[in-house]
């Protein structure tokens, strides 16, 4: 927002009147136009071109929540990116997965982070989880216009829920519609495969490392099937972003562990090439 106030030193008399604790409601009253769902689309012939993020996958764990995404972004047929990043953090104790329009994906993820910031700030506490949650279904609504020009965003949002002290997910459509998860969850064009990998493998006590193997696993199979998910890719050393979010807060994998992660899934494939046995007991 423009802030100069031609010398004078003073802000803006909209940065000093109290209002909501909301920054996407401040940015509506006083510059709509920076809000992505604001902005005016040229008229266009069909559905516009522009890379897709493609699959999420979270899964619960006692004691948090796995969020993991892969890193092949996709148009049409067409490998736009082999190592985007689609898992982000949106505050200490919760974590956002991208699935659909790449750019617009990004951009409300920081928006995101951004409101959650400023409630902080305004409130002087935290949004509980399920508000965070009802932030992010506000936005995804605002987006419609977009999304029925084929530039929709569907994420995967998870996080450690201290109120309750155990890790939630929550997913959403195109409208904001928010419903949520129970166990394990998956978004995007490999999100199919994924889910019946994780029904085959999940279990209530599954342990921190057995639930990010879950996750590997289930993108792989995902990857085996739909060709727009893209899988551990040991030649480039492109692995999953994998993320754990518990009491003690959001923690990504390093590339190393991702790395020693995806190599011992590939692996156990080699010598399981329709899965593991114990999936199937």
């Amino acid at each position: 927002m423009e802030a100069n106030t031609r010398g004078t030193g003073r802000l803006p008399a909209a940065f000093l009147t109290p209002g909501s604790s909301s920054f996407m409601d401040f940015l509506s009253d006083h510059q709509p136009e920076l809000l992505p769902g604001k902005r005016t689309l040229p008229p266009v012939q069909g559905v516009i071109e522009a890379p897709h993020g493609t699959t999420i996958v979270a899964v619960t764990f006692p004691g948090g929540v796995v969020l993991a995404g892969d890193r092949r972004a996709t148009m049409g047929n067409v490998i736009a990116q082999r190592d985007i990043e689609k898992v982000f953090p949106a505050d200490e104790h919760s974590a956002v997965g991208i699935a659909g329009t790449a750019g617009l994906a990004v951009e409300m993820v920081k928006l995101f982070q951004l409101e959650l910031e400023h409630f902080e700030k305004v409130e002087g506490a935290q949004l509980s989880l399920e508000g965070k949650a009802n932030r992010l279904s506000t936005m995804i609504r605002s987006n419609l216009g977009m999304a029925m020009q084929g530039l929709a965003v569907v994420p995967l949002f998870a996080g450690y829920d201290l109120d309750r002290a155990k890790g939630r997910i929550f997913s959403y459509d195109v409208t904001g519609g928010r419903s949520e998860e129970h166990n394990f969850a998956a978004t995007g064009s490999g999100s199919v495969f994924a889910r019946g990998a994780m029904k085959k493998l999940f279990r209530d006590d599954l342990t921190e490392e057995e639930a990010t193997t879950l996750v590997v696993q289930a993108l792989y199979d995902a990857a085996d099937d739909d060709s727009a998910t893209g899988g551990p890719d040991v030649a480039r050393r492109i692995y999953p972003i994998i993320t754990v979010i518990t009491d003690d807060g959001f923690r990504r994998l390093t590339e190393q562990e991702a790395s020693e992660l995806s190599r011992a899934v590939l692996q156990r494939r080699l010598e399981e090439p329709d899965g593991p046995r114990a999936a199937l007991l």
